[in-house]
């Protein structure tokens, strides 16, 4: 008997739709991110494309546990000379809660070419309202 592979042509991707109101940005993002990559299959192959669709909504009602709003900060830098820009993560809650949402979720994905495809079926949306409703999305419980 051999063992089974999945392979990426053959996965039948479903839509799931996950809630972050009330919840921490972490406990989310570990959701989305197994859903991502198809570790919740039991077909899941690690170096096959497995993962499904998700769709994150509510992500300005997570939350941020301890003093992480004032004391973590969002780091970028445009490549010049002096270019490095930091952004307290209770500024970036209130003005872009998706971009933290998807750093959180991206970094807990594969650094590799799956998980940059993985990262490509995420949806986030500060809202409870999105796009998707035609993709009969499922939701997550927990």
């Amino acid at each position: 008997m051999s063992t089974f592979m999945a392979k990426a042509e053959t996965i039948e991707r479903k839509w799931y739709v996950i809630d972050a109101a009330g919840k921490s940005l972490g406990k989310t993002a570990v959701e989305a991110a197994r859903i991502l990559n198809g570790k919740h299959r039991p077909e899941y192959t690690p170096h096959a494309d497995c993962g499904e669709y998700v769709i994150i909504i509510n992500a300005s009602k997570a939350v941020l546990t301890g003093k992480k709003l004032t004391q973590k900060y969002y780091y970028r830098h445009s490549g010049y000379i002096g270019g490095l820009k930091k952004v307290q993560y209770g500024t970036l809650m209130a003005t872009k809660p998706e971009l933290a949402m998807e750093l959180a979720v991206k970094g807990m994905l594969p650094h590799n070419s799956i998980g940059a495809k993985s990262a490509t079926r995420l949806h986030v949306y500060a809202g409870a309202e999105h796009p998707h409703a035609a993709q009969k999305p499922v939701t997550v419980e927990g």
